[in-house]
């Protein structure tokens, strides 16, 4: 296993997922969680804090806001690797860099996650199953993040759909169409 992907809605059960997959590792490897949101208000706060005292006392912890490729590439080559989450990641980048270079940037990372002799598994959110957004700049941002999923997983060995804590495999389409 080399990249996973873990698509799913808000509280779907994909970032417990990631940790019990990690957890099943941790007596033989390393964990390194990469966390890219920032606490801009006192209710991420809260969430951030919420997750770090779910995680085992032992599991490094590395903040990637904007650089995704430079923790990636700062873990052990051993270590299981949890990225969590492309969707703040993607924020982030769209808030500094045009939608061609944060596709330029979302693909060199999908590609060095997935050269990893370790396991790597990447959170995201799936946003474009529901409603049409009224906002165009919000629109725009699900058209985005939805481009970054689909190159995530694309590089991915494994990629699935977790809805309320179930999980549908994704399958490849070549898989499905026999080609």
């Amino acid at each position: 296993m080399a990249l996973t992907l873990l698509l799913g809605g808000a509280r779907s059960g994909k970032s417990a997922l990631a940790a019990r997959l990690a957890a099943a590792e941790a007596a033989t490897r390393p964990v390194v969680v990469v966390v890219t949101g920032e606490a801009r208000d006192d209710e991420m706060a809260a969430r951030i804090a919420r997750h770090q005292a779910e995680r085992p006392p032992g599991w490094a912890t590395v903040r990637a806001p904007i650089d995704l490729a430079a923790a990636i590439s700062a873990a052990r080559r051993d270590a299981f690797v949890i990225v969590d989450c492309l969707t703040l990641w993607v924020a982030n980048l769209a808030a500094r860099h045009g939608d061609d270079e944060v596709l330029t940037l979302a693909r060199r990372t999908a590609d060095l996650a997935a050269a990893r002799p370790a396991p790597t598994v990447a959170v995201s959110n799936e946003v474009g199953s529901g409603i049409v957004p009224f906002d165009p700049a919000v629109r725009a941002w699900r058209d985005l993040l939805g481009s970054v999923n689909a190159i995530w997983a694309t590089a991915a060995d494994r990629a699935a759909l977790v809805v309320a804590g179930r999980v549908v495999r994704l399958e490849r389409a070549e898989e499905v169409l026999g080609g």
